[in-house]
Formats: C-alpha cells, sequence, structure tokens
C-alpha cells in the first residue's frame, strides 16, 4: 500500500509538472476600442458606384492572430454579416489594429439602413466582446466625384473633398505609400515633385470628408 501511493504522488507530481510547463492562451475577452463604417465612391465603366467599409479598432491579449470571428448587426432590421479571420481585411496603422470589410452590401438593391450597428468579436478561445456604433451617412456624397489625371510629366487635380491624398501603387497593384495633398500644394504638379519610389508604376487620387464618412476613389493612372 505504501509502495502505491508513492508512485500515485509521483505520476501526479509529474503531470502537474508538464502542465506547469505548456503555455497558456489568457481566458480573458477581446477588446473594441472604435468603430465605424464609411461610404466611398468608385468610378466603374463611366458609372459613379458607392460601396460600404466597415471597421473596427481591437485589441487582444495573445495578439491580432488570436481573433478568429467578426459579426456586424443591425438589430432593428434583423440584419447580419459574419467574416472570419480568412477572409476579412486586416491592417496595422501606427501599431494600432484594424479588421473588417470593404464589401458591406445588401442581398437586394435596397440601401443600406441607417441608425444603430452592433459590432461583436470573437477570438479562438471564444471570448467575445461588443461594441454599438452609429451609421448616418447622407444618402448623397455632398460633394462632386472628383478627377485627376497625368500628362507631360504634370498631374492635375480637381477635388472639392477636405481631404486628399495620392495613393502609389507598383506594377502587382501593390500600395506603396500614400501622398497627402493639401490646399497650398494647388491642384496641379509635377511627377517629379513628389519624389516617388522607382517602382511606383501608377497613381490615383483618394478623396475623403471625415465628418460625413465619405470618400472617393479615381482609377489609377500610370506614371510613366
Amino acid at each position: 500500500m505504501i509502495i502505491q501511493h508513492t508512485s500515485q504522488r509521483i505520476f501526479l507530481g509529474a503531470v502537474f509538472s508538464i502542465l506547469v510547463l505548456i503555455p497558456s492562451c489568457s481566458r480573458q475577452e477581446p477588446r473594441i476600442h472604435y468603430g465605424f463604417m464609411e461610404k466611398v465612391y468608385y468610378l466603374e465603366a463611366g458609372t459613379i458606384e458607392a460601396r460600404h467599409s466597415f471597421f473596427v479598432l481591437v485589441e487582444d491579449n495573445d495578439g491580432a492572430e488570436n481573433l478568429s470571428e467578426l459579426y456586424l448587426y443591425h438589430d432593428w432590421e434583423g440584419l447580419r454579416w459574419f467574416f472570419t479571420a480568412e477572409d476579412w481585411v486586416s491592417y496595422n496603422d501606427d501599431g494600432k489594429n484594424w479588421v473588417g470589410s470593404r464589401h458591406i452590401i445588401m442581398h437586394s438593391a435596397a440601401p443600406l439602413p441607417s441608425g444603430e450597428y452592433r459590432a461583436v468579436l470573437v477570438n479562438k478561445g471564444g471570448e467575445k466582446t461588443e461594441r454599438t456604433f452609429t451609421f448616418d451617412i447622407p444618402e448623397d456624397s455632398p460633394h462632386p466625384f472628383p478627377s485627376f489625371s497625368i500628362a507631360n510629366g504634370m498631374y492635375q487635380i480637381s477635388s472639392q473633398y477636405p481631404l486628399n491624398r495620392l495613393l502609389a501603387y507598383d506594377e502587382k497593384g501593390d500600395m506603396v505609400e500614400t501622398i497627402p495633398i493639401s490646399p497650398i500644394d494647388g491642384d496641379q504638379g509635377t511627377i517629379a515633385s513628389l519624389n516617388l519610389p522607382q517602382r511606383v508604376l501608377s497613381l490615383a487620387l483618394w478623396a475623403s470628408n471625415e465628418e460625413y464618412r465619405i470618400s472617393a476613389l479615381t482609377g489609377a493612372v500610370t506614371v510613366r
């Protein structure tokens, strides 16, 4: 009997040691610090189209890679959108992690309803958190669609949006950098003055009004 009890103590002690050595994820819920929706206008085949995007500023003690599911609800209308880490858009901006989608659409031709939306974020451990925010964007943009062109080494901009920046793309279509264009720069300038990296192949204009959460993106134009 004494030998049996001693063996049991040795076995349990070994199991406990193994459990101590196994790293464990925290059981704390993720956090949503901020959420927003935005309407973006595009020019496609000569027609101006509008799309909606949705992003939340997130945090998890085990890192952004521990996040697994994101839901967007409009409870009043009974609407739900569902995204996973495999299909959502994620990016890091100045050390802050954002996840969401640039393709929030209705199954019918009806416009996206305004009002209160609810975002629910779930991590791989099953812990979740939620946050509500208001979507109240004008049906039509208060600004006409901007234009951007390049000719003879010069760029030309026409935009009534308060914030404007150029998006620089490489030959693969990946964005290389963004270039703010302030009113003091005027509506035209030389391509050389932008000091573009050699790998930049094209530019597009991104114009935005952060107060109304609306933006417009022109088509990309080659710089050479």
